[in-house]
């Protein structure tokens, strides 16, 4: 590859190897000037006879432009790839002085493009000694000059955003000009083992399990801690199998085994509450949370299954299940134990209240303490609900022949 001087150093050549070569070719050619100006002002302040070489176009090169260099990239390292260009000059000549009746113009035309035609690959050597410090004679690809076909449109096109008089010209390409890149590579270390005790790939046939939905005990619209959630998928087993469930208010993701359902093709969680986990109220927050399986048999990595959201609803006791009518504090408490930041709502009745207070005990076992200031209330029996990101506590008694609202979920005001 080589630095930032390439394109330079490109030019330089052409221009060096056209003024060397073409008095050789027409000794009458010998006051030729080759210069690199644009062909608006080229011709300023010259008489003598001339070729201009202008650079007008540099395009990527497809070939080059997303291939490792051989030698310097092996097989599991990567490195950005070089630069890789493409020049495109023309060739425009003229006479001497302004009216050039031995059409010289035409001589020296002639001359550069059979100069190119048997120079058409730069020599290393030339390339060095064009430019100092450009090290383009050291890339790998050779850089090869040749003519570009081009129509009379196509040049008229050129002309016309060179925005001067055309002139009879030729067009040539010089490709390819690699220039490095200054990305740093990367080189990881050999492969010592394929794997836990070297042994290699493993591969299963087996699928991973798919859930399909959810089912919360009697039709609930979310589940509580102490009860049964049901999954419905496909590919399910209970063997080796694990629902994780995560969420961004746990702590970190619970890890439950599931049981056989009671129809094909599901599974049943027990969510252990208090009375069964010690550290209910700490692992887990009512809200929104993700349930998932992961299987895994002995030996095998594990295998994913798809996430599906459930509502976690909160489960309140109430402090006081009387009040006097007018304005009162509510106390309650809260599990599993709501955590900072979560939206916590009481409806109370039909009234919806922020909290006034909300309170984590310092032991992490115990419930989250909330008061509610509730002003103007006259007598009656009013439903208590606690709403915490959207998740409501299930105030109903299903315990007799018909659902109705549990006595421990009301409070009587006279």
């Amino acid at each position: 590859m080589s630095n930032v001087l390439a394109i330079a150093a490109t030019t330089r050549t052409l221009r060096n190897l056209l003024l060397a070569r073409i008095p050789l070719l027409d000794s009458d050619l010998g006051d030729l000037q080759v210069t690199l100006q644009p062909p608006d002002t080229a011709r300023k302040g010259i008489s003598t006879s001339q070729l201009n070489l202008f650079l007008y176009q540099v395009v990527a090169n497809a070939a080059w432009r997303n291939r490792d260099l051989p030698g310097q990239v092996h097989p599991g390292e990567t490195a950005p790839p070089a630069l890789a260009l493409n020049l495109h000059y023309v060739l425009t000549a003229w006479g001497r002085g302004d009216n050039d009746i031995d059409a010289t113009n035409h001589r020296v035309l002639a001359a550069a493009m059979s100069t190119l035609h048997d120079g058409a690959v730069l020599d290393r050597n030339d390339i060095r000694s064009a430019l100092a410090g450009n090290d383009l004679g050291e890339q790998i690809e050779l850089v090869r000059i040749t003519r570009l076909a081009q129509s009379v449109d196509e040049l008229s096109r050129l002309w016309t955003a060179l925005q001067t008089n055309y002139r009879v010209s030729s067009v040539y390409e010089a490709a390819v000009v690699l220039i490095d890149s200054q990305a740093a590579a990367r080189a990881p270390l050999p492969v010592l083992r394929r794997g836990s005790q070297d042994r290699g790939v493993i591969a299963t046939a087996s699928a991973a399990a798919v859930l399909d939905a959810l089912s919360f005990p009697r039709g609930q619209s979310a589940v509580r801690l102490g009860e049964d959630l049901v999954l419905d998928g496909r590919q399910l087993g209970a063997a080796d199998t694990t629902a994780l469930f995560s969420g961004t208010q746990l702590p970190a993701p619970v890890e439950l085994p599931p049981l056989p359902g009671d129809a094909p093709g599901t599974l049943r969680v027990h969510l252990p509450d208090a009375s069964e986990d010690p550290d209910a109220a700490s692992r887990w927050a009512p809200g929104i949370c993700t349930v998932a399986l992961r299987v895994q048999p002995s030996g095998l990595p594990p295998l994913l299954s798809n996430e599906l959201p459930l509502a976690l609803a909160p489960t309140i006791t109430l402090g006081a299940l009387a009040a006097a009518a007018g304005d009162f504090t509510l106390q309650l408490g809260c599990m599993p134990r709501i955590r900072p930041g979560q939206r916590v709502l009481l409806l109370f009745g039909d009234r919806v209240l922020a909290p006034a207070s909300l309170v984590n005990p310092a032991d992490p076992k115990q419930p989250t303490a909330l008061g509610f200031q509730l002003t103007g209330v006259t007598a009656g029996s009013y439903v208590v609900r606690l709403r915490v990101d959207g998740a409501d506590s299930i105030p109903v008694d299903f315990s007799g022949s018909a659902p109705a609202f549990a006595a421990d979920q009301q409070v009587v005001v006279s």
